[in-house]
């Protein structure tokens, strides 16, 4: 793992990272064509990269949304993806007892928001070794998520990152405190999640939507505030993902906005 943690925070060019990609593995070639497009413009930036995508959806609003190809054939998807790009890859798990299965096939294993507390999970994905990424839950304080690292590292695992994904706000609308960055960086480095910060509820139809027209304004307010890593979904056809197509980008509007991204950082690192 020393060696990705040193890809991620010893770019030449002291670039951010980026974790992006689907919200869910629909496909190999979807998944190839993806990362295919981002791992090019991200070298050309100096910027260290990570393929996301979920091997399986396990907290879908509706019984009949979409959650998977197959969890062993989405896993092999993603380990072919990093092979054949050579960056790593980050995927989430949900229990337990699915740290050492996604763990065999993934760099970095990712805790979803709302499971953000539990310990039985925490402790699981220490125990692989993996890199574990830590989603803050829309509940709680950037200064709770102190004891979601401690769990991690006193079970053995010092490699720990954390990421903002918004507070909750009324009606399940999630908003950016962006002094939360710099707190939870005394913890560990923070990642800044660009599209599910943005996510909105439409009660009638009973589904969340998004608003990525923002991304751009969630990913520059970030690095501002000093995020290490941003994150972001992605999709060639947002309109016909098969799951979150509301809050992804448009792939091909990725490649401009990185590179914007990038101009922005170096100005931030020559203050």
């Amino acid at each position: 793992m020393s060696a990705i943690i040193d890809y991620l925070f010893n770019s030449p060019c002291n670039n951010f990272f980026l974790l992006a990609g689907p919200c869910v593995i629909e496909g190999e070639q979807m998944a190839f064509d993806i990362a295919g497009t981002i791992a090019p413009v991200c070298r050309e930036l100096g910027i260290p990269y990570v393929f996301k995508g979920s091997y399986r959806k396990a907290n879908r609003s509706r019984l009949d949304s979409f959650t998977g190809i197959g969890d062993l054939e989405a896993l092999k998807i993603l380990h072919a993806v990093g092979l054949e790009n050579n960056i790593p890859v980050v995927t989430d798990i949900h229990s337990a007892d699915e740290a050492e299965m996604a763990a065999e096939f993934v760099d970095i294993l990712q805790i979803p928001a709302f499971l953000c507390r539990q310990t039985d999970l925490l402790v699981a994905a220490a125990k692989t070794g993996k890199i574990v990424n830590i989603k803050k839950g829309q509940f709680l304080s950037p200064e709770s998520m102190k004891f979601a690292v401690e769990k991690v590292r006193d079970a053995g695992n010092p490699n720990v990152l954390l990421t903002e994904r918004g507070t909750s706000f009324v009606y399940q609308d999630l908003l950016v405190d962006y002094r939360g960055i710099p707190t939870m960086h005394a913890y560990a480095p923070v990642v800044l999640d660009c599209t599910h910060s943005l996510q909105q509820p439409n009660q009638s139809a009973g589904v969340t939507g998004g608003r990525p027209d923002l991304i751009e304004t969630i990913a520059r307010c970030g690095i501002a505030a000093g995020a290490d890593g941003l994150f972001l979904e992605t999709h060639p056809t947002p309109e016909t993902a098969k799951s979150d197509g509301a809050n992804m980008l448009r792939l091909e509007l990725l490649p401009g906005l990185l590179e914007r991204l990038s101009v922005l950082r170096q100005a931030v690192n020559s203050l």
